[in-house]
């Protein structure tokens, strides 16, 4: 059980660092964009698929220095879930910011 909640907090503390690494790059273009500096949409794809090499390089690290979460028995759909929740959370905070900027 200890394994388990280890596993979900590592894989927690991943999904919220790329949500916020992501958010950032978000807030970046929007402003770009807001510049007029951004021409398309296309120009900003290179920089999210570095940021998802990042992740599976990230995730790949803590497969070799944690093995034990890794394991067999079901831990690491734990830390897959840790991962969903807490780049979720960032997802939820976005979204939650966008709906009351509306009201």
């Amino acid at each position: 059980m200890l394994v388990a909640i280890a596993a979900l907090l590592v894989g927690g503390m991943i999904g919220y660092g790329f949500g916020l690494i992501q958010d950032a790059a978000r807030r970046r273009n929007e402003k770009r964009q807001q510049a007029g500096t951004l021409k398309s949409g296309w120009s900003v794809m290179p920089g999210s698929g570095a940021r998802v090499m990042y992740l599976v390089i990230t995730l790949a690290l803590i497969q070799l220095i944690c093995p034990r979460l890794f394991n067999g028995g079901g831990i690491q759909w734990w830390v897959s879930g840790g991962l969903a929740l807490g780049y979720g959370y960032t997802l939820f905070v976005q979204l939650r910011e966008k709906l009351s900027g509306k009201k």
